[in-house]
């Protein structure tokens, strides 16, 4: 699907040179260029769940920008299991710049001193625990990269590589978004990655410990997030309402 154009007059100046410079390059390269010693992007920072789809990305990383900030949310609800593979990952790929960011006690005493706001208000909890925290994590960056791939759900369906997210005034760059399960699988495979524990449970995409259950066979693979609600997203991946595509 090719994005429509939209808000010109939001984007940095340079976003459609900057747009054509990385539509023909292949993953690695694309990184290659988005981490280029002229830092054409800025600071730019990689932000990840180290979640059941987090290595390929990750260990990409490693290999072209091995000391590129790499910011991981602790919203203090996470399985044990998602913190150990987090040093597991760490250790195996030798990433050198690992920030693990999280809510101030001050802020978590004046908001939800009895850790239940999840229970009563989801979408309010993530809005306090991540999309916050996030925000406060870039606000020295310039531009980050997210694991979103389009086949994940339909909200993320439309995506692109090259995002400008306009909410944060940042790039915003999805460098999986064209990869499939298959791609991963194979690429996971072929550099022996080691795999989230929680995956062989059936846990597609892992969250939050309160809010995350099993995928059922014929779900979608976000399915066992929020089970209870109307929800899909935690609002770190806004809709992208400035995107524009070079023709």
């Amino acid at each position: 699907m090719q994005p429509e154009r939209l808000e010109t007059h939001r984007l940095p100046a340079d976003f459609n040179r900057q747009y054509q410079a990385l539509a023909g390059l292949d993953t690695r390269g694309f990184l290659s260029w988005v981490f280029a010693p002229h830092k054409p992007f800025g600071e730019v920072g990689v932000v990840t769940s180290f979640g059941t789809e987090s290595a390929v990305l990750l260990h990409l990383i490693a290999d072209v920008a091995p000391a590129a900030p790499v910011i991981f949310i602790d919203t203090g609800f996470h399985f044990d299991e998602t913190l150990a593979y987090r040093d597991e990952l760490v250790r195996h790929l030798g990433l050198l710049n690992v920030r693990t960011v999280g809510l101030d006690p001050l802020s978590e005493k004046r908001s939800d001193p009895a850790r239940y706001l999840h229970l009563n208000d989801p979408d309010a909890c993530c809005q306090l625990r991540k999309v916050k925290v996030l925000d406060h994590a870039l606000r020295h960056h310039d531009g980050w990269i997210s694991g979103q791939k389009r086949y994940q759900s339909h909200e993320r369906s439309v995506i692109d590589r090259v995002e400008w997210d306009s909410a944060r005034g940042k790039w915003k760059f999805n460098p999986l978004a064209d990869w499939s399960t298959a791609d991963l699988l194979t690429y996971q495979t072929q550099q022996q990655m080691p795999a989230h524990p929680l995956a062989s449970a059936g846990y597609l995409s892992v969250g939050c410990s309160p809010c995350t259950t099993p995928v059922m066979a014929g779900e979608d693979m976000r399915a066992g997030r929020w089970r209870q609600h109307e929800k899909r997203e935690c609002g770190l991946h806004r809709t992208a309402d400035v995107i524009v595509a070079a023709r």
